[in-house]
C-alpha cells in the first residue's frame, strides 16, 4: 500500500471481508446455519445469564475479586484457543495475505478491528459490562468502566491475534492441527480444577479468591477491571495506574503482532528450504536413542513406540490424558482431605491400559511389523519390546505419583505397600493387555475423536474393561495378603514387604502374560492384520 486512500480504506475491507466469510460458510448447508444459530443463542443465553449474576453481585464485598479473576480467566482462554482450535476462525491464518501489497501497520489495525465481529467478542463485552456493573459506584466509576471495558476487550483480541501470529507456522502444520486433539483433554483437565475450586468456593466462601485477586489486579487485562474498583473507593492514582498497565499491554502486544507479521511476510518457510540438514540433525537425535536402549530387536521395537508415543497424534493424545487423569484423582483427593494412599494406583492403573490394543496403535502400518513376526520368538520379542517401552514411563511415574500422594496425606509408613500395590496392578495389566491386544484387536481412526472404527465398540469395549477385570482378579492375591497384614496382630511392621512381593509378583505376571500371548499373536497374524486396518 502506497497512497494514504488506500490504507485508509483496509479496515471496512476487512470488516466486510470478516462478514462475507461468515455469511457465505452459513450458505454451505442448512446444518452449519441451525449449528452457527444454535450457538448463537446459547451463547447469548449463557451471556445473558452471567451478566444477571454479575449485576446480582453488586454490592458484595468480593465483588471485585469475583471480576477480577474472571477477567483474567476470559483473557487465558483468549490466549490458548488459537492454539487448540486453529481452523475454528479463517481470519487467524495471516499466510493467506502475504501475496497482497499489503504493511504490517495498516494491516494489524485492520485484522483488530475485524476481530471485534463475532460470537467470543460479544460475549466477552458482555461479561465486562457486567463486571463494571458489579463493581463501579460513581461517575467517575463508571467513565473509568467504559475506559476498561474497551482496552480490556482490545488486549484479549490482541492477545489471541499475537499468539496465532507467532506459532501460525506450527498451527498451519500437521503437527499444529494435532494440537487439538489435545483440546479434549484441557477441557477434562480444566473440569477437574473447576470442580475442586467450586468445592473450594462452597466451604469457604468468596473469601478464598482475595489473595489471587490482588495479584491479578495488577496483571493485565484484568487490572483494567481492577481499576474500576480502585476509582470507586477513591484511589485515583492507583485506578490510572492500572489503567496505563494494560494499555501499555495492548501497545506491546500490536509491537510483537506486528513483528509476527513482518516476519510471516518477509521470510521463507520450510517448504523453500533445503531440508537436508534437519534430516542429519534428525539421526543424529535418533542415533543418541538408541545408544539408550538395548541392542536388537528389543530396543528396536522400544524405540519405535516410544517414537508413536511423542509423534502420533492419537498415541500422544492417549498418553497425556492418562498421565493428567492418572495424577489429578489421587492429589486432588489428597488436597480435599478425603484421600487415601490406595488412590495412588489409580496412576498405574491409568497407564496400564495403554497396553491394551498394541497393535491397533499402528493401524495399517503393523502390516510392516508383521511381515517381521514369523515365529512365536518373534511374537515374544515384538511384545516384550512394546511393555517394555511402557515400562521406560510407567514405573518413574506410578512412583512418583505414589510418592507425592504419600507426602500430602503424611503416611509415610503405607508407602512400600503402595508402590508394591501398584507395581503388581501394573504387571497384571501389562500381561492382560498383551493377551487381550491379540484376541481383541480393533482399528483406531487416525482423524476424528473416535478411538475406535465402525463396528467395532464392542470389541474395544471387551479389550479394555474385560482385561481390567482379568487384571482386578489377578492381583487379588496381593490385596488379600495386604488386607490380612492389616487385620492381624503385628501385622502393620510386616507391611513393607509388600513392595518386594508386589514387584515380584507383578514382573512374574508380565512375563506370563508375555509368554502365554506370544504363539496367539503369531497364530493370528493375518486376523489382527485385517482388525487393525479397518480404519
Amino acid at each position: 500500500m502506497t497512497t494514504a486512500t488506500s490504507v485508509g480504506s483496509i479496515t471496512p475491507v476487512f470488516v466486510r471481508l470478516k462478514l462475507s466469510l461468515l455469511r457465505n460458510g452459513l450458505r454451505q448447508s442448512a446444518g452449519r446455519r441451525a449449528a452457527y444459530v444454535a450457538s448463537i443463542v446459547f451463547t447469548l443465553l449463557f451471556a445473558a445469564l452471567q451478566l444477571i449474576g454479575l449485576i446480582v453481585l453488586r454490592g458484595n464485598a468480593h465483588a471485585a475479586s469475583v471480576t477480577v479473576l474472571l477477567t483474567a480467566i476470559l483473557a487465558l482462554g483468549w490466549a490458548t484457543m488459537p492454539l487448540f482450535f486453529p481452523s475454528g476462525d479463517e481470519t487467524l491464518d495471516p499466510t493467506r495475505l502475504v501475496m497482497l501489497p499489503l504493511q504490517p501497520r495498516p494491516l494489524v489495525r485492520a485484522l483488530l478491528v475485524a476481530s471485534l465481529v463475532g460470537i467470543g467478542p460479544l460475549f466477552t463485552l458482555c461479561m465486562f459490562a457486567g463486571s463494571v456493573i458489579a463493581m463501579a459506584h460513581g461517575m467517575a466509576a463508571y467513565v473509568t468502566g467504559v475506559v476498561a471495558i474497551v482496552l480490556a476487550l482490545l488486549v484479549c483480541v490482541a492477545l489471541a491475534r499475537a499468539v496465532a501470529a507467532a506459532n501460525i507456522r506450527l498451527l498451519s502444520s500437521r503437527k499444529g492441527r494435532d494440537l487439538a486433539v489435545l483440546s479434549g483433554l484441557v477441557i477434562a483437565v480444566g473440569a477437574q480444577f473447576v470442580n475442586f475450586g467450586a468445592q473450594k468456593l462452597g466451604s469457604s466462601g468468596l473469601s478464598t479468591l482475595d489473595p489471587a485477586a490482588e495479584v491479578l489486579r495488577w496483571v493485565p487485562p484484568a487490572s483494567a477491571i481492577g481499576a474500576v474498583d480502585s476509582v470507586s473507593e477513591g484511589s485515583y492514582a492507583t485506578g490510572v495506574a492500572q489503567l496505563a498497565l494494560s494499555a501499555g499491554a495492548l501497545v506491546g502486544l500490536l509491537a510483537l503482532w506486528q513483528r509476527s507479521l513482518t516476519r510471516l511476510m518477509t521470510s521463507p518457510d520450510g517448504s523453500t528450504l533445503q531440508a537436508a540438514e534437519p534430516a542429519r540433525d534428525t539421526a543424529g537425535r535418533s542415533s543418541g536413542l538408541s545408544r539408550l536402549l538395548p541392542a536388537g530387536r528389543t530396543g528396536t521395537v522400544m524405540e519405535r513406540s516410544l517414537r508413536y508415543v511423542w509423534r502420533d497424534p492419537k498415541t500422544k493424545a492417549a498418553w497425556v490424558t492418562y498421565l493428567a487423569i492418572g495424577l489429578i484423582v489421587p492429589v486432588f483427593n489428597a488436597l480435599q482431605g478425603t484421600g487415601s494412599i490406595y488412590l495412588a494406583c489409580f496412576a498405574a492403573g491409568m497407564l496400564g491400559v495403554l497396553m491394551y490394543n498394541q497393535f491397533g496403535q499402528d493401524t495399517s502400518a503393523f502390516w510392516m511389523v508383521a511381515l517381521t513376526i514369523s515365529s512365536t520368538r518373534d511374537a515374544y520379542v515384538e511384545l516384550r519390546g512394546r511393555a517394555l517401552a511402557l515400562l521406560v514411563i510407567t514405573l518413574p511415574y506410578a512412583t512418583f505419583v505414589t510418592v507425592l500422594t504419600t507426602a500430602m496425606l503424611g503416611d509415610w509408613p503405607a508407602l512400600p505397600e503402595a508402590l508394591g500395590l501398584s507395581f503388581a496392578l501394573l504387571g497384571a495389566m501389562l500381561a492382560t493387555g498383551a493377551w487381550s491386544s491379540a484376541r481383541y484387536p480393533y482399528s483406531i481412526p487416525q482423524e476424528g475423536y473416535k478411538n475406535a472404527a465402525p463396528g467395532q465398540a464392542g470389541l474395544a469395549w471387551i479389550s479394555i474393561f474385560g482385561g481390567m477385570l482379568a487384571a482386578a482378579l489377578l492381583c487379588a492375591p496381593v490385596i488379600a495378603f495386604t488386607i490380612w497384614l492389616h487385620g492381624s496382630a503385628g501385622g502393620d511392621d510386616w507391611t513393607w514387604l509388600l513392595l518386594p512381593l508386589g514387584t515380584a509378583y507383578g514382573a512374574g505376571l508380565t512375563l506370563l502374560g508375555l509368554r502365554i500371548s506370544a504363539p496367539r499373536t503369531a497364530a493370528r497374524l493375518p486376523e489382527i492384520l485385517t482388525a487393525v486396518s479397518k480404519g
